[in-house]
């Protein structure tokens, strides 16, 4: 922060070099914490025999996720017969669609699936066919995102213009004040604005955010284009042939509302929470920290001792974990959770966690009514450490 009054507007927090964008930023090379972390990561699975990738329980968890999508998904289209059971069948299509997302796609896309290239690049293939863009996600996600977490102008995820204000840095307008009641709302939309709106946006222009990306050509095309076709087909097409525009409308909204909060809330979880940093390049182009503590002091986990939400979020609850290792399959994250964690602690570095779901959905929430205030107190852009859960 510039050495100014202790009583500044968080709208107002700025580094001296916050307007001198430039493409890429260098992180401090000092990596002895995350190198000695790696090891210590390493040699657990070399003491417990367990592969990084390939895991039997993924494929099985795979097998039991996709079953279940095409389940509720015929039983919806060819069998629902009652409002009630529209509803009930599209909510657990819209669950199983999220956890295609957290679990397979999600894995896949960072290339901790599996060491086969190719079996990566079709799980990954998984978003395209419930009406994302594996293309775009690689940018989006694995690439800005994950290098640049937390970081205003950089990391796409934390930028939704004028809509919300999730970083001290972003610029504060009038109807901020209320973003704690109706982003709530407005969570359920993620999946519609992709479906209809920003993969077709960021393709065509050739940006995400700020950076702007390489329009996909070749191979990369043929699956945009025909995993929005395939897409569209089974969304609109076939129900339409079976059932009325009102009714297809009504039972798609339905799903993606369910899919769009979850998928939007998880995120919200891990990195915009009272616990996480927004830190701001220290001088144009450099960070002040090395990668890997950047990593941890942006990320939070939740419900780490819930099996259940682990299941279900694809171990993304342990995304300290997943940040710092995005190339293990996330069946191990809770185990290496408790070696990350006892690094940490040595190495005097911040490791934060919610103990759970409601404790993580309450910090979020005090986060977004601290960033909707006009006048909030001074925000720290490296948080003290977070009791621990």
């Amino acid at each position: 922060m510039s050495p100014e009054s202790p009583h500044r507007t968080a709208d107002a927090v700025r580094s001296p070099h916050a307007d001198a964008f430039t493409d890429r930023l260098k992180f401090n090379a000092d990596n002895t914490f995350q190198r000695e972390l790696r090891r210590r990561v390493e040699d657990y699975f070399k003491r417990s025999g367990h592969k990084q990738r390939d895991s039997a329980r993924m494929y099985l968890k795979t097998a039991i996720i996709l079953a279940a999508f095409v389940a509720s998904y015929v039983l919806l289209v060819f069998f629902a017969a009652t409002w009630w059971q529209g509803l009930l069948l599209s909510v657990v299509l819209g669950i199983a669609t999220a956890q295609i997302g957290f679990n397979i796609q999600h894995d896949a896309g960072h290339q901790a699936y599996s060491e086969r290239r190719g079996i990566n690049k079709w799980m990954a293939m998984t978003l395209d066919l419930v009406g994302g863009s594996s293309y775009v996600w690689h940018w989006k996600h694995a690439h800005f995102h994950h290098t640049y977490v937390n970081i205003d102008g950089y990391d796409s995820d934390i930028s939704l213009g004028a809509l919300a204000r999730f970083s001290p840095q972003q610029k504060h307008y009038w109807h901020h004040r209320w973003q704690h009641i109706y982003l709530w709302m407005l969570y359920g939309l993620t999946v519609v604005s992709w479906h209809l709106h920003d993969d077709f946006r960021d393709i065509i222009t050739g940006t995400i955010g700020k950076r702007r990306v390489p329009r996909p050509r070749g191979k990369d095309l043929a699956v945009f284009v025909l995993g929005k076709v395939v897409f569209f087909a089974l969304a609109f097409g076939l129900p339409l042939v079976f059932h009325s525009v009102g009714t297809v409308l009504l039972y798609y909204a339905a799903v993606a509302v369910v899919t769009g909060f979850q998928l939007a809330l998880v995120f919200q979880l891990a990195h915009a929470v009272e616990e996480a940093a927004f830190p701001l390049p220290s001088e144009p182009g450099r960070m002040a920290k090395p990668w890997a503590i950047h990593q941890l002091e942006t990320t939070a986990n939740f419900s780490r001792d819930s099996r259940v939400i682990t299941w279900l979020v694809g171990g993304l609850n342990f995304q300290v974990e997943h940040h710092l290792f995005p190339r293990i399959c996330h069946v191990h994250y809770p185990a290496i959770s408790r070696v990350v964690e006892a690094t940490c602690h040595e190495y005097g570095v911040p490791y934060h966690a919610n103990r759970s779901l409601g404790a993580g959905i309450a910090s979020h929430y005090r986060w977004l009514r601290r960033m909707g205030r006009l006048d909030p107190a001074p925000t720290p852009l490296v948080p003290v450490l977070a009791p621990q859960a």
